[in-house]
């Protein structure tokens, strides 16, 4: 692969679900040679949607990686997802490519998850041209789409293309640059024919062209004054213009087409290789990247050279039963060779790499060598996972991880089979290694398994590759919420366990002091005993009684908490106590105390930070208030709203759905555990009563 790194792209295709990524993608790879025929999503042809799942819901769940060669240029591709509950991907993407094709559907504009993958874009620094598509759908409409595009994201288009029609009559398009029309053949070849600017059009286009020179001559203070002279800006001139204002991200050019008839497809891939960026453009200093030396901690700049120390980031992985783990990672500087060595500073460990591979959606190509720029996959990593940095052993760097998902619906899975439940931890283990937006556990308390994610199809989705991969059959279930146990008043009691059953019996007594702690404090045991009242080597088996009697409360038998126990007096007998006899003993002492003590049932209160639309604030304050939440604040956050709260577990456990519905998918929450606080009183009952229908059925 011996490419220059000035002739590489590596660009994300991304927009809202539905917009078209994949066909477009499909489209560029088919006009590229890279394919043989021309992909489709619907009739599960597709190169790039290639799961099972991918084909039952017709939408992309993971980033698919692929390449071509046009114009002289190689550009890796990468097709993003664009619904929410799978947008991780999309964001892991950009984090590599540093140039994007937006998608913008000329009959629906920007929705949702278009903002949100903004968002991402503008964190990474990405550089961006846009394509409306649909051209040829009806109600189809590209100035409406330029304009929803402004609106919505804030961000200034300038159309460099025309339409030649719209909807049942879209024929081709004006190039405002070299004032051309191209008009598309109706054979899905991507063929056309050049041809003057139809008479119909022409005033049109030429005032739109000097909206273009107006906008891209701002670039460039030579240009801006042969403008303001009303010189003639050469075609060259625009066109380099065009591509300093996507370097800068000044402004945002627009291109049009269907990709679905293949047409304007082509010079969208023209302007990829113009206006995106190659790795020497990437980062605000001709390409250089920094990371941290793993051993001082101090900066260190990798420049996109193919003599310079090796380093790569690992940004998917991926999953296969049969043959095993694949890591795709983005070479940023050095040449790396088939059966080389490399140090990953992430874990401390030097890896081996055999084999390395080209992607081509699902599949691959081998190939020797790769440098600065290159998309490389690697199989059987032992130790490397989607975050880490792989670099040079001699001269290490280490690159930022990607930062946590919030993970904001949580399921219990009930395996259907012992067998299932076996294999469960291993399976969900390979799983997470492939999709690190999804978190397992098992529940201490409730002893369920406990699979958390972004949202419902996520995790439905989750729970169908989990079957299809690994072999193993699960159900989700809403997962119980840890409840606790506490009392609120002080007492004392005498537990006393006797037993005499002919010959050696058993005799235990202890006389328990219980006292509620503050909250979060757990348990106290305290030894008063003084005068032998108990011998010193029972004391350690009354402690243990209690604690196990904690394990289940008097009221719903949920673990009790908050409590402090001291043992202050009690007897025993020369031949019939035991450790035994003083562990019952203790216990029943407990459980009597609890009983006298006024015991309250306790639930997991949860810090909420959510982030949810200006016009949707009122509606998100008023649902926090009637799920019984508290807010502790709101601070505006450009053209957003940023909630503070606490609100108990019980109410929000299905929450990602709901701030779906009530912000149109366009509010997020952060959730993680804060304290216990009392039940109140009518909850109470209900909790009791439903803990005691489900033991009787059990």
């Amino acid at each position: 692969m011996d490419i220059s790194p000035a002739n590489k792209r590596n660009i994300s295709i991304i927009a809202h679900g539905g917009a078209g990524k994949t066909t477009l993608s499909e489209a560029m790879l088919f006009n590229a040679g890279a394919t043989d025929r021309l992909g489709r999503v619907d009739d599960e042809t597709s190169v790039l949607d290639y799961e099972p799942e991918e084909h039952k819901r017709k939408i992309s769940i993971s980033a698919a990686v692929h390449h071509y060669d046009w114009g002289g240029n190689m550009v890796n591709l990468i097709d993003t997802p664009g619904y929410s509950n799978f947008l991780t991907e999309t964001r892991d993407a950009l984090r590599i490519t540093g140039g994007a094709v937006v998608i913008l559907s000329a009959i629906s504009g920007v929705k949702v998850q278009t903002e949100k993958i903004w968002e991402f874009a503008d964190e990474f620094e990405v550089s961006r041209i846009a394509f409306v598509n649909k051209m040829d759908r009806e109600r189809a409409s590209f100035f409406r789409a330029v304009d929803d595009m402004e609106k919505v994201l804030k961000v200034k288009g300038v159309p460099v293309q025309m339409p030649v029609g719209e909807g049942a009559d879209f024929k081709g398009v004006v190039d405002l640059v070299a004032m051309k029309a191209y008009i598309y053949k109706d054979d899905l070849s991507g063929g056309y024919d050049v041809e003057e600017v139809p008479e119909g059009l022409k005033t049109q286009a030429s005032r739109m062209r000097e909206e273009m020179v107006a906008a891209v001559a701002e670039t460039d203070d030579g240009l801006t004054e042969k403008y303001l002279n009303g010189e003639d800006i050469p075609a060259g001139d625009i066109l380099k213009a065009l591509r300093e204002g996507v370097l800068t991200r000044r402004f945002i050019p627009v291109f049009l087409g269907s990709a679905f008839r293949n047409m304007g497809v082509n010079l969208l891939m023209d302007a990829v290789n113009l206006t995106l960026p190659s790795p020497l453009d990437k980062g605000t200093i001709r390409g250089v990247i920094k990371g941290k030396d793993p051993s001082t901690g101090e900066d260190v700049e990798r420049k996109p050279e193919a003599s310079a120390p090796f380093s790569a980031f690992v940004f998917k992985t991926i999953i296969d039963p049969y043959t095993g783990k694949l890591s795709i990672f983005r070479i940023y500087s050095g040449t790396l060779h088939a059966d080389s060595t490399v140090y990953n500073p992430s874990r401390g460990v030097k890896e081996r790499l055999s084999h390395l591979y080209l992607m081509e959606g699902k599949k691959t190509r081998e190939v020797s060598r790769a440098t600065p720029g290159d998309i490389i996959a690697v199989a059987k990593l032992k130790d490397t996972y989607t975050g880490d940095t792989l670099s040079d052993v001699e001269e290490p760097v280490v690159f930022q991880p990607f930062p946590p998902v919030n993970q904001g619906l949580s399921y219990a899975i009930h395996p259907r089979t012992k067998s299932d439940e076996d294999k469960v931890p291993v399976a969900m283990a390979k799983l997470m290694e492939e999709d690190p937006a999804l978190d397992f556990r098992r529940d201490e308390q409730t002893n369920e398994f406990l699979l958390s994610g972004v949202g419902q199809v996520h995790l439905e989705v989750s729970i169908e590759k989990l079957k299809r991969k690994f072999g193993c059959e699960v159900e989700l279930k809403t997962p119980r919420v840890p409840y606790k146990e506490t009392i609120r008043s002080h007492v004392r009691v005498q537990g006393k366990y006797k037993k005499q059953s002919g010959g050696k019996g058993q005799y235990g007594d202890a006389w328990l002091d219980l006292s509620p702690l503050a909250r979060g404090k757990g348990f106290e045991f305290v030894d008063a005993i003084t005068g032998g009242s108990i011998p010193r080597q029972f004391i350690p088996a009354v402690e243990k009684g209690v604690r196990e009697a904690m394990h289940s409360g008097v009221l719903a038998g949920f673990p009790v908490t908050d409590v402090k126990v001291t043992l202050y007096d009690g007897s025993f007998h020369s031949v019939d106590s035991s450790e035994m006899a003083f562990k019952i003993a203790a216990s029943m002492g407990f459980k009597k105390g609890m009983e006298q003590a006024h015991p309250v049932i306790l639930e997991p209160i949860m810090k909420m930070e959510l982030n949810v639309p200006d016009d949707c604030l009122g509606d998100c304050i008023g649902d926090i208030n009637s799920r019984r939440g508290k807010i502790l604040g709101a601070e505006p956050k450009a053209g957003s709203q940023t909630i503070q709260a606490t609100v108990p577990m019980a109410e929000v456990i299905t929450y990602a759905s709901d701030l779906k519905g009530l912000t149109g998918d366009r509010g997020i929450f952060t959730m993680e555990f804060s304290h216990y606080e009392e039940v109140p009183t009518y909850l109470s009952q209900k909790i009791v009563a439903a803990a005691h229908q489900e033991k009787a059925k059990s």
